[in-house]
């Protein structure tokens, strides 16, 4: 016998049916939950089947996204033969049966049909760095993405209450520009602070950098102020606005340096996983010279 169990998952739950050979369904369709409880059952649901047919059954699905990830999981780590394929096979199948309606239960019996009538690849688990990477870049895209968002808010703001600061510092955003706006926000607190003080305050601000470095940041500043329109802060909610902007940007700067410290550490972990399972020289060298030329 050629056992099969198809899954149609959904969010937090699937339908399951068993075939034990091609044109022989297994007992009712039934469901199951995404919990401990409910994939645990589903094991000794296979394991009847099992039983019944000899053979331990192999598993197919569609490929649902996130919605799958805990079931896979749950049976790969039981030693499951998993087939995921894509939702467009299944669709076509779908087209061309002569149940046309689209239940679950329905779904999860033409998925059996399938693997009897198609010539289907296991699923090959990725490694976990790869995956650990994948997750790690797509994190790093999306706050990219907000951290963008949150710039262009930032500088609308900023035009309506000191558009003359952009050019005091060779990066707007950097941690020591966005710090001195968060402490001298509108040219009235420049003009009333003297030249000394803010001095002080934008050597405190990056000790990295001379106090000439500093001293020359703060003639820049003063005369920024002076040449600002707009002479006091009209609306106070634009001040609260660019504290708030220069909050979030810096907490957006923190977490894409750790992020990117991660990346960094997960790609050297998976390019030794790599060198080290590949047994001829030349394809060493190779790879090693694409790694090299990537971490430039």
């Amino acid at each position: 016998m050629n056992p099969v169990v198809g899954l149609d998952i959904s969010k937090g739950e699937s339908q399951v049916q068993a075939f034990l050979d091609k044109g022989k369904p297994y007992r009712k369709s039934f469901k199951v939950s995404h919990t401990i409880e409910g994939l645990s059952y589903l094991v000794t649901f296979l394991e009847d089947v099992k039983k019944e047919s000899g053979k331990k059954p192999s598993i197919i699905l569609e490929a649902t996204g996130h919605y799958q990830t805990p079931v896979v999981h749950y049976l790969e780590e039981r030693g499951y033969l998993l087939i995921i394929i894509n939702p467009l096979i299944s669709y076509k199948a779908r087209g061309s049966s002569l149940r046309k309606v689209k239940t679950d239960a329905v779904d999860a019996y033409l998925l059996c049909e399938l693997f009897y009538k198609e010539e289907l690849e296991p699923y090959k688990k990725r490694g976990v760095q790869l995956l650990n990477l994948r997750n790690l870049t797509r994190q790093h895209e999306n706050i990219t993405g907000v951290t963008i968002q949150t710039k262009l808010q930032f500088q609308a703001v900023l035009e309506q209450v000191f558009p003359e600061y952009k050019g005091v510092f060779g990066d707007l955003y950097s941690v020591v520009s966005l710090l001195t706006l968060s402490e001298f926000p509108s040219s009235e607190d420049i003009i009333k602070a003297s030249e000394e003080t803010i001095t002080d305050k934008i050597h405190e601000l990056c000790k990295s950098r001379s106090i000439r470095w500093a001293k020359e940041s703060a003639i820049k500043l003063k005369a920024a102020a002076t040449r600002n329109p707009f002479e006091k802060t009209i609306y106070q909610s634009h001040i609260l606005s660019l504290g708030m902007y220069i909050n979030m940007i810096l907490q957006y700067k923190e977490h894409l340096s750790k992020l990117e410290s991660e990346i960094d550490a997960s790609l050297k972990k998976l390019k030794n996983i790599i060198l080290s399972n590949l047994s001829l020289v030349s394809e060493k060298k190779s790879l090693q010279r694409l790694f090299q030329k990537l971490e430039r």
